[in-house]
């Protein structure tokens, strides 16, 4: 049976049980026409329905039970006991019908003529106010002598079957084991023979340990013995009200069980120890089965949106398909609500905005019917949405020029700013790059508050683009509010959470196998070869910074980036209540909430998306920073990068390493004799190391290359090294010029001679007119 047929036998009970109600009410009260308007909208829905199911002999026989009531509504006949009665009638038909097709998948075994018949016959009696049952002046015998019968007793005689015992419901285990062959009926009258006697085992067990029987035959007669609940008996409807209550209760039930175990532990007593992990086990499933009262599947939501699709379409004379994926997905019902809103402007301004026209799309060899995807499903704890387009994807470019106008960028920040970050500003408040305003958009209203309202209820937003493939927005929602599971974790004698959905690996840091690094002054840390950038919470939260030894890295994934989050200690794991805060907490903006821990203590949960980007920002800061106190001189040490370049050590100054970045292999292409690769919207040239220097040899295996990026004046360059090794700092002692072409000297450092790189060269040598347009060509060198 269907999950549509399922509803809609749920939805006919319900409106058939208000339909009983009704009509004893409208026996009482025969002119309230509200009862009789009521009543004729209820069955009229169950009529419709089983139409459209395809059900014939309900749909018929509703329609007849609705033209007597039609009858009634337009005062053409009055409303009289018999009339109730077999109306009545017609609802005890309904309701076989549909016990039928539950039980069954059919309605073929109800007789619904007999029924009819006795409504059209009520439809026909007489209407000059006389009562119904009155014997009509006719002089056949017969029908004086049928006519006073009245009607609800020919219809209990021949339609309603008198109600089962309750005792035949169940019928007793030794009678089914004996019917099923499984027992003889002498083993069975013995063994009640024992219970009358006082044995106080059960029927089955004294079975089956004579030997009498089967288990599988005992456990097959005991399944069929229980009743089967029914589809009207199987849902309630609670108020949500209610639900809230309880998922409040339970979450301060969640607050309690963690400070009895924290107690309990403290004890030490194996029994109450026991007890405790007990209690948890079950606060656990109660929690979570009062959290699968509150889940409803996004399809809630998203039903609507095929209709939006249609008529802006329409609107716009364009031709889209809506595609949607994963509508089963569930969501906690405050969560759908408040994502229903965001969710209908990304799909607006995907149709709007992604999508093409036809004529264009044609011309750019693409069908005329573009193709708008909803996608949703389970990601890490968190619930990720999707809206995909097949358009022409976002102009970065215009992007870019429209941020500059409008003050949120420099012009020369944007040579250097990763692709992704770029797209980001669509999020700005204010921002649009449509050429007109319409009703649909282009006044610049919109992402921002999409962005504000997911990220209310902890979520992010972000958008990625591929001119001329399409656009996808992704949303990552939470799974609820209310209780999650995270880290509690120590900073500068402070308490704090951070969610452990956003946590991918704990490192701890002793200063001599794992250490911290820096890269230009800011803190990283070298994670499997690659290096992690770190932020130190103590620093972002203006507290007294610490050291760098005997502290813990949480490795964590926020916004797409993977960087550390340095505390001082890792306290434990356990669920928490996420409690919300007030706008002075809200607006410092890293904060998510606040929840009370199990020694009583109120812990803030930091928010990582906030803090990831934040941190980034001053990461940046600080890195410019120490770029100018560089290029002033202020020292006799520099940290250099060493890489590998064949079996030679070269080091290249920080102060020039822009970015480091991996290329796939694949994406390198050929301009000329020059080897290119498209980066952030600009053509970047390539040179490689191990051919400017001669240290040939054989090619690394893999599908990706290590670059060191270098910019300047909206420029930028890439040096291809085999790998990068370390970084480390250099004083001028132990070191001697070179004469080799593109080195400027050796120097020994980590304890190994390792090559001094002049970059200058390296640059000219992968674009020969890098400088030709600058007169500022000082380049901080080794």
């Amino acid at each position: 049976m269907g999950e549509i047929v399922g509803e809609f036998l749920m939805e006919s009970h319900e409106n058939l049980d208000q339909i009983d109600r009704d009509l004893v009410s409208l026996e009482q009260e025969p002119g309230s026409r509200d009862l009789i308007s009521r009543i004729f909208r209820a069955i009229h829905t169950i009529k419709g329905t089983s139409g459209f199911l395809a059900f014939s002999r309900l749909e018929k026989l509703a329609h007849a039970g609705e033209s007597l009531l039609s009858r009634l509504r337009d005062g053409v006949q009055p409303v009289t006991p018999d009339t109730i009665t077999v109306l009545l009638l017609c609802i005890d038909g309904v309701r076989a019908i549909l016990s039928s097709i539950e039980e069954n998948g059919s309605e073929a075994e109800v007789d619904i003529e007999t029924m009819i018949v006795k409504i059209q016959a009520q439809m026909n009696a007489p209407t000059d106010g006389a009562p119904a049952a009155a014997p009509a002046p006719a002089p056949n015998p017969a029908f004086e002598a049928e006519e006073p019968v009245s009607v609800e007793q020919e219809a209990e005689a021949v339609v309603r079957p008198a109600p089962e015992p309750v005792e035949e419901q169940r019928q007793p285990l030794g009678q089914m084991l004996v019917d099923a062959g499984a027992a003889e009926s002498t083993d069975v009258a013995s063994a009640l023979q024992q219970q009358i006697e006082g044995d106080e085992r059960k029927l089955g067990t004294i079975l089956l340990e004579e030997g009498k029987t089967q288990p599988a035959a005992v456990n097959e007669a005991l399944q069929s013995q229980t009743p089967k609940r029914s589809i009207a008996d199987s849902a309630i409807r609670v108020d949500v009200e209610l639900l809230d209550t309880l998922l409040n209760m339970v979450g301060e039930l969640v607050l309690a069980r963690n400070q009895l175990v924290r107690g309990v532990m403290e004890i030490g007593d194996s029994g109450l120890v026991r007890s405790a992990q007990r209690l948890g086990m079950i606060t656990s499933e109660l929690q979570e089965g009062i959290m699968k009262t509150r889940m409803q599947p996004i399809e809630h939501i998203w039903s609507k949106l095929p209709r939006v699709v249609r008529d802006l379409s329409n609107s716009l004379g364009k031709q889209v398909q809506l595609v949607m994926q994963g509508k089963e997905t569930e969501l906690d019902r405050s969560l759908l609500e408040a994502v229903k809103d965001p969710l209908t402007h990304l799909v607006r301004n995907a149709v709007d905005h992604g999508i093409e026209d036809p004529d264009k799309r044609t011309a750019a060899g693409k069908g005329t019917e573009g193709t708008l995807t909803l996608r949703a499903y389970h990601e890490g704890g968190h619930v990720a949405v999707e809206v995909a387009d097949d358009g022409a994807g976002l102009n970065i470019e215009r992007i870019a020029q429209k941020a500059v106008e409008k003050g949120l960028l420099r012009p020369e920040q944007v040579p250097n700013m990763d692709r992704r970050d770029i797209m980001a500003m669509v999020f700005q408040p204010g921002f649009s790059t449509a050429a007109k305003v319409t009703n649909v958009s282009g006044r610049g209203v919109g992402m921002d508050v999409v962005k504000t309202n997911i990220e209310n209820i902890g979520g992010a937003v972000s958008v990625d683009s591929t001119p001329g493939e399409g656009t996808v927005w992704r949303l990552t929602i939470p799974l609820t509010l209310a209780i999650i599971q995270a880290l509690t974790v120590d900073c500068a004698d402070q308490r704090y959470v951070v969610p452990q959905v956003a946590v991918l690996e704990l490192v701890f840091i002793d200063g001599n196998t794992t250490k911290v690094e820096y890269a230009s002054g800011a803190p990283v840390y070298r994670l499997r070869g690659k290096l992690l950038p770190l932020v130190r919470l103590d620093r972002a939260l203006g507290l007294e910074v610490g050291g760098d030894q005997g502290v813990y890295i949480m490795v964590l994934q926020a916004d797409g980036r993977r960087f550390g989050l340095v505390v001082d200690r890792v306290l434990n794991t356990e669920e928490v209540v996420v409690k919300a805060l007030n706008t002075r907490f809200k607006d410092i903006g890293l904060y998510a909430g606040a929840t009370i821990l199990g020694d009583g203590k109120v812990g803030l949960i930091l928010d990582v998306s906030s803090l990831a980007r934040r941190s980034h920002l001053a990461v940046d800061s600080e890195r410019e920073n120490v770029v100018d106190k560089r290029g002033s001189g202020s020292g006799s040490t520099e940290r250099l990068l060493v890489t590998a370049v064949g079996e030679r050590r070269v080091a290249i100054p920080l102060d020039t390493v822009t970015r480091l970045e991996e290329f796939p292999r694949d994406r390198i292409e050929h301009a000329g004799s020059r080897e290119v690769v498209q980066y952030r919207g600009q053509i970047l040239p390539l040179v490689r190391l191990s051919h400017l220097l001669g240290a040939y040899g054989e090619e690394l295996e893999g599908d990706t290359v290590s670059v060191v990026v270098y910019s300047e004046g909206g420029k930028s360059v890439a040096l291809v090294v085999d790998r990068i090794v370390d970084i480390a700092e250099n004083s001028t002692t132990a070191r001697r010029d070179a004469e080799e072409d593109g080195l400027v000297g050796t120097a020994v450092i980590q304890q190994r001679v390792t090559e001094l790189l002049d970059v200058r060269r390296a640059i000219l040598a992968a674009d020969p007119n890098f400088y030709s347009d600058s007169m500022d060509d000082m380049l901080v060198e080794a």
